[in-house]
């Protein structure tokens, strides 16, 4: 059984950076896709950043620039460096894997981490 195991969320202030890690326990082949999508209450889940095992990486508008992601494709771990946080990137994150379909969408993640808090504060 493979689970997906997430660390590194926290408090910072606003302008601050933040690195989320997350590791696949239980074996399992390279996933084609992982990544990081991010949710808060009331809104749905959105996509944060995504990779694929061929090194593909898709970052919405919002992110662009400021947030990067980096795989060991080998450990099947992924990696989400956050830069210039701002108040908004407040949310839960999840750690996402599965097929290459969730390079894109949520609904094409077949594992999922259990979430990790990020708060920014103003």
């Amino acid at each position: 059984q493979v689970q997906l195991v997430e660390s590194g969320g926290g408090l910072v202030q606003a302008g601050g950076s933040l690195t989320l890690s997350c590791a696949a326990s239980g074996s399992h082949s390279p996933f084609n896709a992982m990544g990081w999508y991010r949710q808060t209450p009331g809104k749905q889940r959105e996509l944060v950043a995504t990779m694929t095992s061929a090194g593909s990486r898709n970052y919405p508008y919002s992110v662009g620039g400021r947030f990067t992601i980096s795989r060991d494709v080998a450990k099947n771990a992924v990696y989400l460096q956050m830069n210039s946080l701002r108040p908004e990137d407040t949310a839960v994150y999840y750690c996402a894997a599965g097929t290459f379909d969730c390079y894109y969408t949520d609904s094409s993640c077949t594992y999922w981490g259990q979430g990790t808090q990020v708060t920014v504060s103003s």
